[in-house]
């Protein structure tokens, strides 16, 4: 069954080479959003395209770039792997709504109003106050509507989600992230929160990062189910799907960087222990990409029907992106 899904990882930030694209097409995977840029301004974040631009040359075999949901399709078709381009930060727009139209033009589908800090757009889920979201973020959530570019809340705090969601005319997304009620983390999400999305036509990606899951690594795959399964009663069956997560390959410096940026001259422990200073254990059940037939088995022996589990998998993503990718005049 697996093989004939359409299967959407909703976020990866891997260290990007010919074995971890290989991996991606042997687990089955028709598209992933990967993350371009975490902090990285304009020029910067040009550069990522440029590197992105070598890996579709080199790479041409396995993978393509996604610049339509259409493409997705296009790419089960192929055999090939879907690239989405997306950033974790508002940072690429700097603080210029005009660059909102030139990153989507440079096929930039999904940008989070925040990383873990307060942005110029809204607040970061690490942060004691929560003031919302803010006249430049309104601006700007406008003008990704507009343009087709997703609005992300995954390290966003309550307010600025709630409000995200009240303020944009078309459907968000939390990409990767859990129901706090699973696991008690900065970055998963309230009930509250998970029903304002569902009710607003949003999408919830689960994430298996250790760190967002009860019991870290030792998080069962029959738990993770249950989450899904009771998650899916919150929402909907049609407002969830995969968002992994996974930062395959990446030495301790980046995990470094993506906490401090170049804000802070401490680490940034996120949850306030040192016992997250070093990346995870994998799960058993989920090391790499090779193993999404594992959940779409876990979600099967669970109890889903294969309706739900090609939902679940990446149609929901797909329908999704369907609507939310295309441009308004």
């Amino acid at each position: 069954m697996h093989n004939d899904l359409i299967v959407i990882d909703g976020l990866q930030y891997s260290n990007w080479d010919r074995t971890i694209f290989e991996q991606l097409k042997q687990g089955g995977v028709t598209m992933v959003h990967v993350t371009i840029v975490y902090h990285e301004q304009i020029r910067e974040t040009l550069l990522r395209i440029s590197e992105w631009n070598r890996h579709f040359e080199l790479n041409s075999d396995l993978i393509m770039p996604v610049k339509s949901a259409d493409d997705i399709r296009l790419a089960k078709s192929v055999g090939k792997v879907g690239i989405m381009f997306g950033a974790q930060n508002c940072s690429p727009i700097e603080d210029d709504i005009g660059m909102v139209s030139v990153m989507r033009e440079l096929n930039m589908m999904i940008m989070q109003l925040t990383y873990n800090n307060q942005s110029l757009l809204a607040t970061g889920c690490y942060e004691s106050n929560d003031s919302g979201v803010t006249r430049f973020g309104r601006q700007v959530i406008q003008e990704m509507n507009r343009v087709g570019m997703v609005v992300d809340m995954s390290h966003s705090a309550e307010r600025s989600t709630l409000e995200a969601i009240e303020i944009s005319e078309r459907p968000i997304v939390i990409s990767h992230a859990n129901p706090i009620s699973f696991h008690d983390a900065k970055r998963n999400k309230s009930d509250t929160v998970l029903k304002a999305l569902g009710n607003s036509g949003g999408l919830l990606g689960f994430s298996l990062y250790p760190f967002h899951l009860k019991d870290g690594p030792d998080c069962t795959l029959e738990d993770f189910c249950t989450m899904v399964a009771d998650t899916a009663d919150l929402m909907g069956i049609d407002q969830i799907g995969i968002g992994t997560d996974l930062c395959q390959n990446q030495p301790v410096s980046i995990l470094e960087w993506m906490r401090n940026g170049r804000w802070s001259k401490e680490m940034d422990y996120g949850e306030g222990s040192k016992s997250n200073a070093d990346w995870p254990r994998p799960l058993s059940w989920f090391k790499d990409s090779r193993d999404f037939p594992n959940i779409t088995q876990g979600l099967k022996q669970h109890g889903f029907n294969d309706a739900d589990i090609a939902k679940v998998m990446g149609q929901n993503w797909l329908t999704f992106l369907d609507d939310a990718l295309v441009p308004r005049s």
